[in-house]
């Protein structure tokens, strides 16, 4: 029978530590199901530089209004670039391509979120978390720094940030309304063309 080697016992005393400290690190992360850590998550998040990775964690009505964007952006881009003249093409793409662009939804709230400064007032605000309140469905995490930030709870246990869910769900009833006139447009210029 073979002996270990010494550096077989490295490795395994390597390891150990390896996942000693990796267990102590997870410990100290609160649960995504508790205010404390969606906030934590949401920080590291953008610590990374990965903003979308923060999706998860917005309230859920903020979700589903970047859906509601990026599906009304594809369809108005479409529109104007299948029949609005040059010239209407290229100011209103401007408008609409790059969140038509911005693929799944999280890439949507992180385009708008650094169009809009929303990323970089987070990132000068997020500091450690000093309290939790938490009344019901509600919580808000005060900061280190005092920046308060409000979360509800989603159907599925994770709170959600709510700091942002107003004017994205302004944008998307925009974008339904513009998608509508932006169709009408394209139907007229698309007559206009076709009569010539």
């Amino acid at each position: 029978m073979n002996r270990p080697t010494r550096r077989t016992w490295l490795a395994l005393a390597l390891a150990l530590v390896g996942l000693v400290v990796a267990n102590r690190l997870l410990a100290r992360f609160p649960a995504e199901d508790l205010p404390e850590g969606a906030y934590l998550r949401i920080a590291t998040a953008l610590e990374r530089g990965a903003p979308e990775d923060a999706f998860p964690y917005l309230e859920e009505e903020a979700q589903v209004a970047c859906y509601t964007i990026r599906d009304y952006a594809k369809l108005a881009a479409a529109a104007v670039a299948a029949d609005y003249p040059e010239a209407e093409r290229r100011r209103e793409l401007a408008r609409y391509q790059p969140l038509a662009d911005a693929g799944e939804p999280p890439r949507v709230w992180s385009r708008i979120a650094e169009d809009r400064g929303w990323l970089r007032r987070l990132r000068r605000d997020l500091s450690g978390g000093a309290a939790v309140e938490v009344v019901e469905g509600r919580a808000t995490v005060t900061t280190a720094r005092g920046t308060r930030y409000s979360f509800r709870r989603r159907p599925n246990g994770i709170w959600g940030l709510t700091s942002f869910t107003a004017q994205l769900d302004a944008e998307a009833r925009r974008l339904a309304r513009d998608s509508e006139l932006v169709k009408k447009a394209a139907a007229d210029f698309r007559a206009g063309a076709s009569e010539r």
